[in-house]
């Protein structure tokens, strides 16, 4: 089959073995998926990862032992727990030490034409939601994880990044009530956000001074760690959203002295994401720049790199 896949390099392949379905899990064929800075992070060498990365889809389900799944239009959670651990049995599989990760770790993921996941991990996807918008269910489900986390409603938030996950942040706070100002460096990707109640600026408009009881960081740069230290007040919270090849350096002095709370936020609930692009509550379609075939997968992962670019599409 045809796909995208990495070894120290990213390379379009048409000769990669077809997946073996195995029990349990279910053999989907790749209509859309989507490139995030995960991806383009993996392919600096962020996780070591080899394989077909990609891990924001939308598929039809050809094969699975539950024959109910067969002709639908799914998506999926990424995280393949063992079942059996500790954290399995508890249902935290998302956290489980010996999980594989679609197009992450140890699986290959949504860069090809076809691929497997549990059949637990599925999610039909309505018949309203479009192919276009159904591939971000799995980043409006991160962003959604914020809300399960931190009380939000009537608090003043700092989103840094205007980048695609940044903008659904805002507007995921900015539906549970939160105070949110977003500051990217772009203000015609800003400008997409149909939510006036979110304030947006410029790093050059954000008042010198002000600092905020709840900063989240989903810049994709190692650098956003530091711009997000000083807009936090004291007991303040720093919610991390950016995973990057780059470390980074944290000032654990600060984190004492001003009594700041670090949580780490990652991957959030289909349902509810789901259920946010079903009323329309939050706008994913303005966020959509192109669509390439898989063919030009590495001329789509070049695009999906150059600053300010929107959502690229593979399909």
């Amino acid at each position: 089959m045809k796909g995208i896949f990495y070894s120290g390099k990213l390379e379009y392949r048409e000769n990669i073995p077809k997946p073996v379905r195995p029990a349990g899990e279910a053999l989907i064929k790749v209509l859309k998926a989507g490139i995030c800075r995960t991806d383009l992070e993996i392919a600096a060498g962020y996780l070591d990862f080899t394989g077909i990365p990609g891990h924001e889809f939308v598929g039809m389900v050809e094969e699975a032992d539950d024959g109910s799944l067969v002709g639908c239009r799914v998506v999926g959670e990424i995280n393949c727990g063992c079942g059996d651990c500790p954290e399995c049995r508890t249902g935290n599989h998302n956290h489980c030490s010996k999980r594989t990760v679609l197009g992450i770790q140890g699986r290959d993921g949504a860069f090809a034409e076809y691929m497997t996941l549990p059949e637990k991990n599925l999610y039909v996807v309505p018949d309203h939601i479009s192919d276009d918008e159904a591939v971000f269910i799995e980043p409006l489900a991160a962003a959604f994880r914020l809300a399960e986390q931190i009380k939000v409603l009537n608090n003043d938030v700092l989103v840094l990044g205007d980048g695609k996950l940044g903008i659904l942040i805002a507007q995921v706070l900015a539906y549970f009530r939160a105070d949110v100002t977003l500051c990217g460096k772009h203000p015609e990707k800003m400008s997409l956000i149909e939510n006036k109640t979110i304030n947006t600026v410029t790093p050059a408009e954000l008042a010198p001074a002000r600092k905020f009881s709840v900063v989240v960081e989903a810049t994709g740069r190692a650098e956003g760690l530091e711009i997000a230290f000083e807009r936090i007040r004291p007991r303040g919270r720093l919610v991390l959203k950016s995973t990057v090849a780059k470390p980074s350096q944290i000032d654990f002095n600060r984190l004492v002295i001003d009594e700041i709370t670090i949580i780490g936020s990652r991957c959030g609930p289909f349902e509810q994401a789901i259920a946010l692009l079903e009323t329309e509550a939050v706008k994913v379609a303005p966020l959509i720049e192109k669509t390439f075939p898989l063919e030009k997968g590495i001329k789509a992962f070049s695009r999906a790199g150059e600053p300010g670019t929107l959502k690229i599409l593979i399909g």
